[in-house]
């Protein structure tokens, strides 16, 4: 059955896949808060391991960038300390609830390099009010993210180098050895509060290093394995 809309409906995001010429199509984006210790440290907090906790993202703050181009990005309005989070994203291809941490690699599809773009004095201010993140971390072209290489092709990283320089200076560097919570049990934790279904991306943290960016300068970022994203900020 075909259906009449009242307005032309918006195409849907799509992220290139390493290899090959089809897309991946996004449903959520989920991100996951505070989930390396010396990270958490540096945003005033305890990293004990206390269960994780999750924010969301529209579909459309994802902006795809194709492999060896150079992706932009608008500086945000309403922000003058808007910060760089580098991250590991998984890809779900199989949808569940509740899935064992046993099983979990069985629903990821895929892996990317990813960012967690950040209006921090927004995000701060809500914090401090007990209101929701969302003016600092949902805003347009807020999660930016590479191309996405098949588990098929890369196997399931649970060890690697995570970088990212700002016009070639080290920001932040660290190791995938040192999430507090692993791929696994991120998706696992993920299911018991929402079905995953394929299409959804899942941001799993950021080490330390976090810090702003300004207008013209160029983000370069990778993890082993999955290549590296660049962006410049417009």
């Amino acid at each position: 059955m075909s259906l009449d809309y009242v307005l032309p409906p918006e195409a849907p995001v799509a992220v290139p896949v390493v290899g090959s010429t089809a897309f991946f199509p996004v449903r959520r984006v989920y991100c996951v808060g505070r989930n390396y210790a010396a990270h958490a440290r540096e945003m005033g907090f305890d990293p004990d391991r206390e269960p994780p906790f999750f924010f969301c993202k529209p579909d459309n703050a994802v902006a795809p960038v194709p492999a060896g181009v150079t992706g932009a990005i608008a500086y945000p309005p309403l922000s003058s300390n808007y910060q760089h989070e580098i991250e590991l994203v998984l890809a779900i291809g199989v949808g569940g609830a509740d899935i064992p941490v046993a099983r979990a690699l069985e629903h990821v599809w895929g892996y990317a390099v990813g960012l967690d773009m950040t209006r921090r004095d927004q995000q701060f201010a809500m914090r401090d009010k007990g209101r929701p993140w969302e003016v600092g971390k949902a805003f347009d072209q807020s999660a930016p993210i590479g191309a996405i290489v098949p588990a098929t092709r890369i196997g399931h990283p649970s060890s690697g180098a995570i970088w990212l320089q700002v016009d070639g200076a080290d920001r932040q560097r660290s190791d995938l050895t040192h999430l507090i919570w692993s791929v696994p049990e991120i998706v696992a934790n993920l299911s018991t509060l929402f079905r995953l279904e394929p299409g959804d991306l899942i941001f799993t943290g950021t080490p330390e290093g976090v810090g702003k960016v300004e207008r013209g300068q160029t983000m370069r970022c990778g993890i082993d394995g999955l290549g590296e994203l660049r962006v410049k900020v417009v």
